[in-house]
Parts: structure tokens; C-alpha cells; sequence
């Protein structure tokens, strides 16, 4: 087996941001190093810090879903550096249309947006060579969109999945049967070997999930 001509060129830095510790991804390209940010929620200069550091040139956001430590920060940040912002799915529009008020409940700046592509199951985003498949997971929200890099084995997820733990579905047009059926339907299908970025909390696999996460272990949904 050969490699696949992607499979080295994807490099990641997490950067935790605002009071909530959202995980913020610095995507990029080894060959071209043109990057994304996905879900740049807050304390911009951090990640502008970042990206200067790895040498990254930063050419679009990405967004997973609506939520004010998600993207909060997207539109300033899109508009300082100049650059696009693709995602999440239109079923998001009423979160990021209330950006503002959130961010006042949270001591979150917010900024609502309309961004520059929303995103539909099965289209793909692209960082410098990188291509990078798009799912809709509904169910924590209803336009949570994960990107999935398949030659490198990553996933970005957002609040779909967690280490031990699956996203909230308590907010506002959750819906936890959707949430069960995009995490079996769509993240296991990627790979057991395949390691995820969550949008809270430490890195795992999805083998790791299907053996021992309390909610959606293969064996908890078996009694199910």
C-alpha cells in the first residue's frame, strides 16, 4: 500500500481559548503553509501568536457550529486578516445571528456573521493542498458540521464527541436521538484508528470511544 499523496502534509496546534477552554485548531499545510483556524472563539492575539510562530499564513476560518466559544471570534478575526469564512450548516443561522447577546451572558465577545460558504454533508474544504471531507452531525446543534482529514487518520468534531463523554443536547433544537445517529452513522465509519480533536478536553480515537464511552460504547448501545 502506498501513501496517499496528502497523508504527510497536514500539521495541527490546539490552542485553547476563552473562559470555557475551547479548543481552537491551527490547521495547516506543510507544503504551501497556508493554514485554518477551526472555531477561532476568542483571545485573538493568541492565535495570531500562533500561527506567526509555526510560520503559517492563515487563508480561511472554519467554523463546527454556532455556539459563542466556537466563534465568537470568527468575524473580527476574518476581518482583520482578510479571509473567508466557510461553515457551519445553515441550521446554525439562529446561533450565530445571536453571537452578541450569548457573548454578554458568557464574558465572550461575540460578533455575528453570515459566512462566506455554508457547509452541506458531503461537500469538502480545502487548506493550501489538504482536502478535507465535510459531515453534518446534527444533534448538539442543529448545523454542527465536522471536518475529517482521511489520509491523516484526524478528525475535527467540535462538541459532537468527547473523550468519555458526547456533546450537550439540552440547548435549544438539540436533539440527542440525531446526536447518537451522526456519531454511529457518520464518526464511526471514519476509523477506529482515526484520533479526533474535541471541542473541550483531551484528544482520543474512535476505538477508543466505541470500547469504553458511557454513552455510545458499542456495548452500551447494544442494550440500548
Amino acid at each position: 500500500m502506498t501513501d496517499h499523496p496528502q497523508e504527510h502534509l497536514l500539521r495541527a496546534a490546539i490552542i485553547p481559548v476563552t473562559p470555557l477552554q475551547q479548543n481552537c485548531t491551527l490547521l495547516w499545510c506543510t507544503r504551501t503553509m497556508k493554514g485554518a483556524f477551526i472555531d477561532a472563539g476568542g483571545d485573538l492575539p493568541r492565535l495570531k501568536a500562533a500561527a506567526k510562530q509555526h510560520g503559517v499564513t492563515i487563508e480561511k476560518l472554519l467554523v463546527t457550529h454556532g455556539h459563542i466559544d466556537h466563534c465568537g471570534g470568527t468575524a473580527v478575526l476574518a476581518a482583520e486578516l482578510g479571509v473567508p469564512i466557510e461553515g457551519p450548516h445553515e441550521g446554525d443561522r439562529f446561533w450565530i445571528e445571536q453571537l452578541a447577546v450569548d457573548g454578554g451572558k458568557y464574558g465572550i465577545p461575540g460578533q455575528s456573521f453570515e459566512p462566506d460558504r455554508w457547509l452541506e454533508d458531503g461537500d469538502q474544504v480545502t487548506v493550501g493542498e489538504l482536502v478535507l471531507d465535510v459531515r453534518h452531525c446534527p444533534g448538539h446543534t442543529p448545523g454542527h458540521v465536522v471536518f475529517h482529514h482521511a489520509p491523516s487518520r484526524l478528525a475535527i468534531v467540535g462538541d459532537v464527541l468527547f473523550q468519555g463523554s458526547i456533546g450537550r443536547t439540552d440547548f435549544p433544537r438539540g436533539n440527542h436521538r440525531d446526536l447518537i445517529e451522526a456519531i454511529t452513522g457518520r464518526l464511526w465509519p471514519m476509523g477506529g484508528d482515526t484520533a479526533f480533536v474535541c471541542g473541550h478536553g483531551p484528544m482520543s480515537t474512535f476505538a477508543r470511544e466505541r470500547a469504553s464511552n458511557p454513552f455510545v460504547a458499542d456495548s452500551v448501545l447494544a442494550r440500548a
